[in-house]
This record gives C-alpha cells, sequence and structure tokens, in this order.
C-alpha cells in the first residue's frame, strides 16, 4: 500500500523556519520525483517545489526561491522541505507528492498524494 505521510508542520511567527518531512512507503521511491505543493483556504492547489529522483534537479515557485530548499535521502525513503523566512502568506495545508520517472511534475503530473500538514504563520 502506498504511503506518504507528512510531518512537521505547526504555528510559527513570522520569520521562524520549519522544516516539514515526507515519509514514503509502499513504492520504490528512488525512482520518483518528490514534490511539494500547498493550499491555503478559498485558493487552488499550488506548486511549491520538486526534485528530481536523483536530486540531482530542483524547481521552485517564485514564492519559495531563496527561503524554501527542498531535498531527499533516498535511503531513507524521505524528502523535505526547509522553510525559513516564513510570512504569513505561506499559511497552507502543504502536501507531498510523487510522480514516476520525472524530473519534475505539476500537480497534474502526480501519481501519489499525502494527506498533508498544515502551516500557519502568524504576523
Amino acid at each position: 500500500q502506498v504511503q506518504l505521510i507528512e510531518s512537521g508542520g505547526g504555528l510559527v511567527q513570522a520569520g521562524d523556519s520549519l522544516r516539514l518531512s515526507c515519509a514514503a512507503d509502499g513504492f520504490t521511491f528512488s525512482s520518483y520525483a518528490m514534490g511539494w505543493f500547498r493550499q491555503a483556504p478559498g485558493k487552488e492547489r499550488e506548486f511549491v517545489a520538486t526534485i528530481s529522483w536523483t536530486g540531482g534537479t530542483t524547481q521552485y515557485a517564485d514564492s519559495a526561491k531563496g527561503r524554501f530548499t527542498i531535498s531527499r535521502v533516498n535511503a531513507n525513503n524521505t524528502a523535505y522541505l526547509q522553510m525559513n523566512s516564513l510570512k504569513t502568506e505561506d499559511t497552507a495545508v502543504y502536501y507531498c507528492a510523487a510522480a514516476h520517472a520525472s524530473v519534475s511534475f505539476r500537480a497534474s503530473g502526480a501519481d501519489y498524494w499525502g494527506q498533508g500538514t498544515q502551516v500557519t504563520v502568524t504576523s
């Protein structure tokens, strides 16, 4: 059974940092690109960052560039999103996703999704 389990969300103040984790199980993690997406109340799910199956290629939304870092440890079947200098507009549910044999992908290209973890940033 495929599972993507996010953790690390929480309530923080603007300027703080959080590190989200995504633990994968039930598929060959090293063959999948991994991504982070987010959805704020009343808005569509949006791309945040992706990382290729080797970890050699990363892509970021403009809103994430310079503040967020996506990474992965294939030996641990885990992907991460380090978020620094958080802003109130980063408040959303953050979802982990996987796409087979991809370098990068958007939401429509994901094969698997996690349940999400809430990130709330207060001013």
